[in-house]
Formats: C-alpha cells, sequence, structure tokens
C-alpha cells in the first residue's frame, strides 16, 4: 500500500518508446500511448513521449536528455527488451544509470512467468540515473499493462526517495 506522505507532489514522466517501425511512421505507438494512458490515469504528468528506433546511441542520447535537461522523476520505455538482434533497450539503458534496482524487474518477470513461459526471455531492467527511475517495458499493449499493474504502487514512493522527499521510511 502506498502512503500518502509518499507521494510527489508532481510525479512527471516520459515515455519512451523503441521500435524501428513506429519510429518510420509504419506502425502506430500503441503501446507508449497505453503507457501515457495509465500513468495520466494514476494522476502523473506526462512531459514528453518519444519514439526512436532500436538503436543503442539513439536510446541513450534520449534517456539522457530526459533525465539530465527535462529531469523527469519516472523514464517508461517500451520495447526492445527481448531476445531479437535490434532489441538494445536494457543494454542502452545500464550504459547510463548509476544503480540498478532489481526487485522491480524482478517482480514483473515473476508475475508475467505466470501468464506465459516466454517472460523468463525478457532482458528488462529497472535503474536510477541521478534522480530519475528508468523503467524497462516490454513492446506488446498486453505486457505492457501486465508489467505496469505489478510495479505502479511503488513508483511514486520510489520517485520520491530519489527526489528526497522522504527522509525517514520507519514507521
Amino acid at each position: 500500500m502506498v502512503h500518502e506522505h509518499t507521494q510527489p507532489a508532481n510525479l512527471r514522466f516520459a515515455v519512451l518508446t523503441a521500435s524501428d517501425r513506429s519510429s518510420s511512421g509504419e506502425r502506430e505507438d500503441i503501446s507508449g500511448v497505453e503507457i501515457g494512458r495509465i500513468c495520466g490515469e494514476a494522476g502523473w504528468e506526462l512531459v514528453s513521449h518519444t519514439i526512436v528506433a532500436d538503436d543503442k546511441e539513439m536510446l541513450k542520447k534520449e534517456m539522457i536528455r530526459l533525465c539530465d535537461i527535462l529531469q523527469v522523476g519516472l523514464v517508461i520505455t517500451t520495447g526492445g527488451t527481448g531476445l531479437a538482434p535490434r532489441d538494445f533497450t536494457p543494454d542502452a539503458t545500464l550504459e547510463v544509470i548509476e544503480k540498478l534496482v532489481p526487485g522491480m524487474a524482478e517482480a514483473m518477470r515473476l508475475e508475467s512467468l505466470k501468464k506465459t513461459p516466454h517472460a523468463m526471455l525478457s532482458r528488462a531492467i529497472c535503474g536510477i540515473r541521478g534522480k530519475t527511475l528508468i523503467v524497462n517495458l516490454p513492446g506488446s499493449p498486453k505486457a505492457v499493462r501486465e508489467c505496469l499493474e505489478v510495479i505502479i504502487a511503488a513508483i511514486p514512493h520510489a520517485v520520491a526517495l530519489l527526489g528526497g522527499g522522504v527522509s525517514d521510511c520507519a514507521r
């Protein structure tokens, strides 16, 4: 349960979609839109929604911009977390974060395994860059919903901790 005092006053977030087809206009970015909808319903403010090709350098550059320039509290990526030759999102994330937050990725995989054995093929990670939490989600709208459902209650507290809004977790 998330307590009111752990909520950041204004959780600002960004969506970053990794997709060759969506970045070229061939396919609509349904997963990125779904992330925006779910987080918007949670009362969070969407600051940026960008779509880039499945390219490690482009992903790194955009994550750094979102964290360091826009200074959002949360970056949620979608796509590029699997085993395909052009799946680079976790690799790019590892190169820009300072700390891993393995429990979030583990929780998503654990819950997803109850629905499909393919969940064990996900390389998604979660981590911290400065005061920003970065969360990798899969590319399908269904998987986005299922994974966000697992971690959404913990996100406001994590962002508040990163922003210095919580000084003591003891009760």
